[in-house]
């Protein structure tokens, strides 16, 4: 047991203080990665060309989106195989800059109307660097706060961080809706839709200077100390001897892209095309969100106090209950933002997977398990997730909510699995 992992009474104020610098940097590097999505209707009529169905435009607009998560693997991997041999915050200083930067030149971009085919080729190569950035950021600042706290603490610092990443979406949000109510349609397609993303350069900058300010985890420190660091590439060592951690960490991340991608990212996008008018989806998104934050924080309390297992099964229930519910309404016409609220609170399952998916690998080789495990099944489900939603959806309106639903099954089945795990240890 390390000096981490000991048990504590409470959470001190230099732990309390890197919870709230690490959440607040991760907001701002999220926002840069989800607020393309948010202009996906806007980049696909910019992006590609005008004779083209608008149906097909968002289908390629969500495909660029997607490959930021096709991209996730390669750059977590290698930022994760340094952040287990050379430190956790040289890692999570990194990731900023490699954020940062793709943001603001999309804002900078050309569009298909003054380069041609060059538009969507730059546009794509911009969000291929940004899920390089990201595939590092959110596995290694789960393990950055966990590390930070004891075990008994684990979940409440994951969904800590876990809101600081939903911040960044609400942020998006909020930001996307603002635009959309200050220009019309022909200001913001000519010029109003770079101010996101300059915007989100400015807020990488921010975030760095704000991690500026952390420390390395007690449990690197320890590890450094006493020369125990991985004795070999730490992905082998994952691959060879932790595969059931990595299996589980995959499904438990399957079940976070479907709650986060659909009930949040791509929700407005469906309810547009429902007939809700863009500000009622954005703002009916923006409770969604808030939500969303609000539970990761007493998901993750109570299942510190309670047992992970059990409250994973009983939010997943929630998340399939709750979006049935909710999608159900808008489709018949009764759209409501508070309805969407309650759905987008199931999303505070996304505080417990992180922390039971790095409990399945010892702390040399945490951040490469983790990475890989949780960039692998992103990559995958992420990335294909709205493509073939979107192309669903043409013969089958239900899909979002059948889908939903599947994955609510498979988050019961996973909590009641780790329950028993425990109970059997």
């Amino acid at each position: 047991m390390t000096a981490s992992d000991a048990p504590a009474p409470g959470l001190s104020r230099q732990q309390l203080k890197t919870l709230a610098l690490a959440s607040l940097g991760g907001a701002l590097e999220f926002y840069d990665f989800v607020v393309f999505v948010f202009f996906a209707t806007t980049m696909g009529a910019l992006f590609f060309p005008a004779d083209m169905p608008q149906w097909l435009k968002l289908v390629q607009a969500f495909g660029i989106f997607a490959a930021g998560y096709l991209a996730r693997p390669l750059g977590g991997v290698l930022m994760a195989h340094f952040g287990d041999l050379s430190g956790r915050k040289r890692m999570f200083m990194l990731s900023i800059l490699l954020m940062a930067v793709p943001t603001l030149l999309m804002g900078l971009l050309p569009t298909y109307a003054q380069i041609g085919m060059a538009a969507p080729l730059l546009l794509l190569l911009l969000r291929i660097l940004q899920g390089a950035a990201i595939g590092g950021e959110a596995p290694g600042a789960w393990v950055f706060v966990s590390e930070h706290v004891s075990a008994r603490h684990r979940n409440l610092a994951c969904g800590s961080l876990s809101l600081g990443l939903l911040a960044g979406i609400l942020l998006g949000s909020l930001v996307a809706r603002a635009v959309n109510a200050a220009f019309d349609e022909a200001q913001l397609l000519a010029w109003g839709w770079r101010i996101p993303f300059v915007a989100g350069g400015v807020f990488g900058l921010l975030a760095m200077v704000l991690r500026r300010q952390l420390h390395e985890t007690p449990v690197f420190a320890e590890l450094q100390q006493r020369r125990a660091l991985s004795a070999e590439t730490p992905l082998k060592a994952v691959v060879r001897d932790h595969a059931g951690a990595v299996a589980l960490g995959m499904l438990l991340t399957w079940l976070l892209t479907a709650a986060v991608v659909v009930t949040i990212l791509m929700m407005p996008t469906f309810l547009q095309g429902m007939g809700v008018s863009r500000d009622a989806a954005l703002a009916g998104n923006a409770l969604a969100v808030l939500a969303a934050m609000a539970a990761n924080l007493l998901a993750g309390a109570l299942a510190d106090r309670y047992g992970v297992g059990r409250v994973l099964a009983l939010w997943s229930l929630l998340l399939g209950v709750a979006f049935w519910w909710f999608y159900r309404e808008a489709q018949a016409g009764a759209y409501s933002q508070w309805h969407y609220a309650i759905a987008g609170s199931a999303v505070g399952l996304t505080a417990m997977i992180p922390a039971i998916a790095l409990g399945g690998f010892p702390a040399p080789v945490r951040f490469s398990g983790l990475s890989f495990s949780y960039n692998l099944a992103y990559a995958i489900a992420g990335g294909l997730t709205p493509v073939l939603l979107s192309l669903a959806m043409k013969g089958n309106p239900d899909a979002p909510m059948q889908y939903i639903a599947g994955m609510a099954a498979l988050g019961v089945a996973l909590g009641l699995f780790v329950e028993w795990r425990g109970r059997g240890s």
